[in-house]
């Protein structure tokens, strides 16, 4: 779920700009974005994040915030 928020946050925050842009900018190589952004990476290094926000022009606390947030409750009954 974790991985699913950060790629959902790091693919909307790139928005139009290619990936390999990105790449290139952060120093993180493409094939390594294309999974953290599908989530194949669900807890990508800390560093890797880092440089992905830096060049994204994300915070950290943005990042922490958007990953830590609680989904909405649609009202069914959760079972352990």
């Amino acid at each position: 779920m974790r991985g699913e928020k950060l790629g959902l946050l790091l693919r909307e925050a790139r928005g139009p700009r290619p990936m390999a842009e990105v790449a290139a900018a952060s120093g993180v190589p493409v094939e390594t974005l294309r999974k953290i952004e599908t989530g194949r990476i669900a807890t990508p290094a800390f560093f890797t994040v880092v440089a992905l926000a830096r060049a994204l022009g994300l915070s950290l606390e943005q990042v922490v915030g958007h990953c830590s947030a609680q989904a909405p409750d649609d009202g069914r009954a959760r079972t352990a």
